[in-house]
């Protein structure tokens, strides 16, 4: 299938990269079974004599084979798991139904879908290489449907699969550009919400466009790429050049090399999810709700060449934002300058977005409310607490910033 072209709806394809994954997954065996002997000090990680399990069987059995039987038998149990995580996950019968919204504006493949509500508008930014339905992802797990039946009116910013003039665009081609206009085609000054990269494209709109915006709301937003670890973020920049063939093919980082960067940041991290999907009632919420999340995270968007140049050799490699040194349209994105009411969400355990790199935009932006959800990256927006972490904090904000309060407090959902 070609970059350049939309993958058919509702084909299960993850989890993405699957060759990478089970590669992972291969050299995480063999590092089991090679920690035997002395050389095991080349995966650390991965030494079975320091895992007291196994130690305890070594020691109690007086069997000076039994060290080794016990990591094959753990090692080949975790690959059963593995692979039946991936089969029941494909062929789970659970497939996303949810009616699209009206779209109000488009320009190129970017839409405005409109959720309705006849109370304040909300304009939520999602990343480039997400697709947005995440902050709608199923009838249980709508940020906006709740927002919309809570007396607000939220809208949706789907950036869409770029095509040839989207996969020459530049930040500021998205900001300066696209997100400007779909501000100017709400009117009205509405409240502007930006979801992770998202976070990063709606504060450089609100610091151009200060007088069109009633507040600015960040959720999950990087700020400081090298604020958690100064050495991965410089190495993820050095690979820009492996990227360079797909450049070329495309003029754009296709998902899968996209869905490996992510991979460098918890490289044993899908493997995982999948062993404990296995032992799951397919039938539970729970087992829904992760099925939902997958298809979501394997369902990515390309991003066009040079906002793959910029965010990886500026954000990550020369970290740009917080060095003041990012710029939309020749001026720096200065934090400092915003203001308006402005609401920082910051989930304590993102492995993603690290809080030491998102919190400090509570502190640069001046009055800025901290939010801290005890959830993930992913769970703050559409886990099975997120009612609760995000939901009804985010809407209490909300409702303090309008002056009044709006509807009947998110209980019916408008599905």
């Amino acid at each position: 299938m070609s970059q350049t072209t939309p993958p058919a709806p509702l084909s299960r394809r993850g989890p993405r990269p699957l060759l990478l994954h089970l590669t992972l997954a291969m050299l995480k065996s063999s590092a089991s079974i090679a920690g035997l002997p002395p050389s095991s000090g080349a995966w650390p990680g991965w030494n079975p004599r320091r895992n007291p399990q196994f130690v305890r069987l070594a020691q109690a059995s007086g069997d000076p084979d039994a060290l080794a039987r016990a990591v094959l038998a753990a090692t080949l149990a975790e690959d059963r798991a593995l692979i039946a995580g991936i089969a029941a996950y494909r062929r789970h019968p659970w497939r996303r139904t949810l009616p699209e919204p009206p779209a109000i504006w488009a320009e190129g493949e970017t839409r405005l879908l409109d959720y309705g509500g006849a109370g304040p508008p909300i304009l939520f930014v999602p990343s480039l290489i997400n697709r947005g339905y995440i902050l709608d992802l199923d009838d249980s797990a709508s940020l906006l449907r709740f927002l919309a039946a809570a007396g607000f009116h939220p809208l949706l910013l789907d950036w869409g699969w770029p095509g040839e003039r989207e996969r020459r665009f530049t930040l500021t081609d998205y900001v300066a550009g696209r997100l400007e206009r779909a501000i100017g085609a709400i009117g009205g000054n509405p409240i502007l919400a930006g979801y992770c990269m998202g976070g990063l494209l709606a504060l450089a709109a609100a610091l151009r466009q200060p007088k069109r915006l009633r507040a600015l709301a960040l959720l999950a937003t990087p700020w400081d790429f090298h604020a958690d670890d100064p050495a991965r973020a410089r190495a993820l920049a050095r690979l820009l050049p492996l990227m360079e063939p797909a450049f070329a093919l495309g003029h754009s980082l296709p998902i899968d090399w996209l869905q490996t960067l992510f991979a460098l940041v918890d490289p044993f991290g899908v493997g995982a999810k999948y062993r404990a999907f296995a032992k799951l009632d397919p039938r539970s919420p729970r087992a829904r709700r992760f099925v939902a999340l997958e298809d979501w995270l394997n369902d990515g968007v390309p991003l066009a060449e040079p906002v793959a140049r910029e965010t990886i050799a500026g954000w990550y490699g020369d970290n740009t934002p917080a060095q003041g040194a990012w710029l939309i349209a020749g001026l720096p994105v200065d934090p400092g300058a915003l203001r308006m009411p402005c609401l920082i969400a910051t989930p304590s355990r993102d492995r993603l977005v690290p809080p030491a790199s998102a919190r400090p935009l509570a502190t640069l932006i001046p009055g800025a409310t901290l939010l801290t959800p005890q959830a993930g990256h992913i769970g703050m927006i559409a886990g099975t607490s997120a009612e609760t972490t995000l939901w009804r904090p985010l809407l209490a904000w909300l409702q303090r910033v309008v002056g009044e309060k709006a509807g009947n407090g998110g209980k019916n959902r408008g599905k």
